[in-house]
């Protein structure tokens, strides 16, 4: 069932801003769970992961859609889950290489990086950061 952003809910305040990590979850090969640490962003609803082409999570996603993002921080958390896409136009990875360095630091420079960007389907967290 597609969900429609403007149906689906993200917080506000720093949660979503300051500089933590998640993970991402995807299907691994031989349907397993595949889980990673990672830096994303949230922009205009669409969540932004930049990784190199070809790494593991490009190649599962490019195999089966569906991904996981969840941070906790403290108490609070949260959970992205969706579909995914794999971004490798300059336009996309320029401004996922510019939304990340506002989170965190000023990426390295790699020619090779694309940009998984997932469309929020399903959102939970903890009932604190709801009220946020």
């Amino acid at each position: 069932m597609m969900v429609a952003m403007s149906d689906v809910w993200l917080p506000s305040g720093d949660f979503l801003t300051r500089p933590h990590l998640a993970t991402l979850s995807t299907m691994g090969p031989r349907g397993h769970i595949h889980v990673v640490a990672v830096g994303f962003t949230v922009h205009e609803g669409i969540v932004r992961i930049t990784t190199m082409d070809g790494s593991q999570k490009v190649r599962n996603i490019e195999r089966d859609p569906r991904a996981t993002v969840a941070q906790v921080v403290g108490p609070q958390w949260l959970s992205i889950a969706g579909t995914a896409t794999i971004l490798r136009d300059r336009e996309s990875v320029a401004l996922a290489e510019r939304l990340y360095a506002e989170r965190y630091r000023p990426p390295s420079e790699n020619p090779q990086r694309v940009v998984i960007a997932i469309t929020p389907e399903k959102v939970m967290c903890s009932p604190g950061l709801r009220e946020s």
